[in-house]
């Protein structure tokens, strides 16, 4: 096999960018700027407008405010929001969550004080911006947040009862209730059956089945459901109170607000309140959506830019809500927040800007002055059922299931009957103040217990450990006997001055009796200093063995050379352990034996040296320290490290993962992924997916190789393993990773014809295919997103992937599954020096390799 590697004709394209590249040093040309609307915004918006139209005459329906100050929201939300706020796929307007707020207001102190609420509640919202405080919103317990919103779902609920009954609503739940048994008695049967044709259209639409659904369901549901009850009525001639827009003209402004102002200021800061907190938990929801989309997290071609939609800022956030609530206020509309329903609608349908929210404002001013005629004949029955179906999902079964999984299930439950009870600001209060009570309860109660089980002394912490805690721990701690073996298990994850120096003293004096003291369960970051001066370990579990910094410092062994092939299994870290779990695996280490530090950061490696041409090179043993005996013997250096590794993974590790390593051992393993990689030592699995027990079937060996059916040639490991994983397990994903600077790939453009046929080149024959690959002509290489491969070594590794895929393929259980459409298969490579994983997205050619996001998941 030749050694060199084909040159690639000039691309045209390659010349003609290259006549646009700007020097160096000098900032790059400003292109003009023109203002465009993509074809994504505009159909995203058309979607969103579709459902706010019928939610915000609803919402003011049960507010009891005029019905154009819905429109007036939902428009100044989308115009003004959508322009200044930091969330720019957010869609603010009229939401369910400030219904009760707005109702209470109304009925209080009029409308158009409610509307100088609204605009002095932009203008604190405006003041908090300005301060940067907006994160401090999230230190709200969720549980809170579930709960004030499960409340006031309950409370819309009740009231829009009465509505779709033919009745009137009461002024609050209580009253509501008392009620309901009164209008049951004279219920209108047309309300009803309008009101239950707009839930089962709401209900049912989105589960359309087959293929004519999925077209059905792209038109949203709640306009369906107001349609469709709508014509339903007007065939039918049913006599209804209807949608009553009175003239633009004769709409109410806001006035100078008039009442106590104790009150005032409490409505105030109710409504920044519910605004501010509604909006900023929206915005980091949607920052979530967002990263679903690889298309929004990925650069504009030639923008030279970040991502598409970056993560929100939410004090601009903040900012954005207040002066839209100042416009809306002023105008005559309702408060605004950012809204849930919307703002997933905007990120499903494809929106790519801020431009689908403003766009969706200025259809709402456009339906607002040209549809009045249309919207007036509307059923209010079909609004509030709609208004009512919204109120019943805010109290979520999911959200109840997180706070119980948590254990804040009584916070919830405090903060929703105080919102039904007794009002939003109200509820939330007393909600913070169960949570700050369960919270000094959680950290003042610790279970303390002591047992003895087969001479051992077991001495079992559960909780924080404070100095509240430290006469009992000292009681437990004099219940082990002078001289005897004692485990102190700590299952918490703080610890005071108090209680480290009580169980630390004690630990001294025990075994200078002649006792011993194990210390187990801690999380990363707590250590007790050992009577003898060692150090607990309390690295990461990822954290190579010349990076540890918390043990006693050890003799320098002898440094070796590095082979180029630094093949290893599944190591504790990158670059710390030679050997191969696959076929053709050296037994080798995959790097030199360092010195171990004990402070401040390692000194980079030096890179790695290339193995000779003809494949020989130093081999595991030549050149250091002698092989050990036994590892736990009288073991050389290497095996110190690895006795070392093991030991601090029983004494830390092991208790955390001991009871999921006792499920997957009672159950059997079932994982969905064949991870098929390189021995490489600087790959370490788990690491790089986040992966743990039972999740990958990895097989690993030199290269990355999948040899072809039929020229194992004695060796059918790779086979046997992909057979297993296929058939037996019934993974649904295999993917083949490849990654820089490999060995494997770097002795394959080095070797020549000829030479003695050692197992590494008798296996490296597996590669040939992918060498050939990159040498023919006729096909286009594989490329990574945004950079040209450094070299022909990086070249030949991302082509060795496609082929390796191609060779998967053939495999016979691989095809089979394929074909059934149980199976799919993926391409990946590693950018050791980067930390930079790549996805094959492209089948054309040989593919792109395009970077995985932070926020982005492996596919399944």
């Amino acid at each position: 096999m030749s050694a060199c590697v084909p040159t690639r004709a000039t691309d045209p394209s390659d010349s003609h960018r290259a006549s646009h590249v700007h020097p160096p040093h000098s900032p790059p040309p400003t292109p003009p700027r023109r203002f465009r609307i993509a074809s994504a915004d505009v159909s995203a918006s058309i979607a969103v407008f579709l459902i706010a139209l019928p939610l915000s005459l609803g919402i003011a329906l049960a507010t009891g405010a005029p019905l154009q100050a819905g429109l007036v929201a939902a428009a100044v939300g989308g115009i003004v929001a959508g322009r200044l706020g930091g969330c720019p796929l957010q869609v603010s307007g009229p939401a369910a969550g400030l219904t009760v707020v707005t109702a209470d207001l109304i009925h209080r102190y009029g409308w158009r004080t409610t509307c100088a609420i609204t605009v002095l509640a932009g203008v604190v919202q405006l003041g908090l911006g300005c301060l940067r405080v907006a994160r401090t919103a999230l230190a709200v317990s969720p549980a809170i947040v579930h709960g004030m919103l499960a409340g006031i779902g309950v409370t819309i609920a009740v009231a829009q009862l009465h509505i779709v009954l033919g009745g009137t609503p009461q002024s609050s739940v209580l009253d509501n209730l008392r009620a309901l048994p009164a209008q049951l008695a004279r219920v209108q049967p047309a309300a009803v059956s309008v009101s239950a044709l707009t839930l089962a259209l709401l209900f049912l639409w989105p589960r359309i089945p087959g293929r004519a659904g999925d077209l059905l369901r792209r038109i949203p549901a709640a306009l369906v459901a107001v349609a469709g009850a709508t014509t339903a009525a007007s065939l039918t001639g049913l006599t209804l109170p209807k949608v009553d827009l009175p003239s633009w003209s004769s709409h109410a402004l806001a006035g100078l607000p008039e009442g106590p102002a104790l009150g005032l200021v409490a409505a105030v800061l109710t409504t920044t309140l519910v605004c501010s907190v509604q909006s900023l938990l929206g915005a980091v929801a949607v920052d979530k959506l967002v990263a679903g989309r690889p298309d929004l997290l990925a650069a504009r071609p030639g923008s030279g830019r970040g991502a598409r939609v970056g993560r929100s800022d939410l004090d601009r956030e903040l900012l954005g809500q207040g002066a839209a609530n100042i416009v809306s206020g002023t105008l005559g509309g309702l408060p605004v927040a950012g809204v849930a329903v919307r703002s997933s609608a905007n990120v499903q349908a494809g929106a790519v800007s801020r431009n689908s929210t403003m766009l969706h404002g200025v259809l709402v001013v456009i339906a607002a002055l040209l549809m009045v005629p249309v919207l007036e004949f509307i059923p209010l029955a079909s609004l509030a059922a709609l208004v009512m179906a919204v109120g019943i999902q805010m109290v979520s079964l999911n959200h109840i299931r997180t706070v119980t999984r948590h254990r804040e299930v009584l916070v919830y439950a405090v903060t929703t009957l105080g919102v039904v009870l007794f009002g939003v600001l109200e509820g939330v209060t007393l909600g913070i103040a169960v949570a700050v009570g369960v919270s000094l309860h959680r950290l003042t109660r610790t279970r303390i217990t002591h047992h003895e089980r087969e001479g051992v002394h077991h001495v079992h912490v559960r909780g924080q450990l404070t100095f509240l805690a430290v006469p009992r721990l000292s009681r437990a701690l004099h219940l082990v006997p002078q001289g005897s073996a004692a485990v102190v298990e700590l299952d918490g994850s703080f610890m005071d001055h108090a209680a480290f120096e009580s169980l630390q003293d004690w630990q001294r004096t025990h075994t200078a009796q002649g006792g011993s003291v194990e210390l187990t369960g801690r999380s990363p970051g707590t250590r007790i200093a050992e009577p003898s001066g060692a150090v607990d370990c309390r690295c990461r579990p990822w954290t190579a063995w010349r990076n540890h910094q918390c043990e006693l410092p050890n003799p320098a062994p002898t440094p070796r050379p590095t082979p180029a092939l630094s093949d290893a299994g599944d190591s504790s870290a990158p670059g710390e352990t030679g050997g191969a779990d696959g076929a053709g695996g050296t037994d080798g280490a995959g790097g030199p034996t360092r010195a171990r530090e004990t402070a401040g950061p390692a000194e980079p490696a030096e890179p790695t040296q290339p193995r000779e041409p003809d494949g020989q090179g130093v081999q595991g043993g030549q050149g250091g320290p002698p092989a050990s005996t036994g590892l736990l013997g009288s073991p050389g250096p290497g095996g110190h490290e690895l006795a070392r590794g093991i030991s601090a993974f029983q004494r830390n590790t092991a208790p955390i993962v001991r009871g999921e390593l006792a499920r997957l051992a009672r159950e059997g393993q079932q994982p969905t992924q064949l991870f098929l990689t390189c021995a490489d030592s600087r790959l370490v699995t788990s690491m790089i997916t986040s992966s743990g027990p039972g999740d990958l079937f990895v097989v690993r060996n030199v290269g990355n190789l999948v040899p072809l059916p039929g020229d194992e040639s004695g060796d059918d490991s790779v086979a046997a393993a992909i057979e297993y994983a296929v058939d037996v397990l019934k993974v649904r994903s295999i993917t083949v990773c490849g990654h820089s600077g490999c060995g494997a790939m770097q002795a394959l453009l080095n070797s020549e014809p000829g030479g003695a046929r050692t197992p590494l080149k008798r296996w490296l024959r597996h590669g040939l295919p992918s060498l050939e690959r990159m040498a023919d002509d006729s096909r286009s290489w594989a490329k990574l997103a945004g950079r040209a491969p450094a070299d022909a070594v990086e070249q030949l590794c991302l082509t060795n992937v496609v082929q390796q895929l191609e060779h998967l393929s053939a495999h016979d259980s691989v095809a089979r599954a394929m074909r059934e459409g149980e199976l799919e298969l993926h391409g990946m490579y590693f950018h050791v020096g980067e930390a930079q994983a790549y996805l094959l997205t492209e089948t054309e050619g040989d593919g792109l390799f395009d970077h995985v996001a932070a926020a982005a998941d492996l596919p399944a």
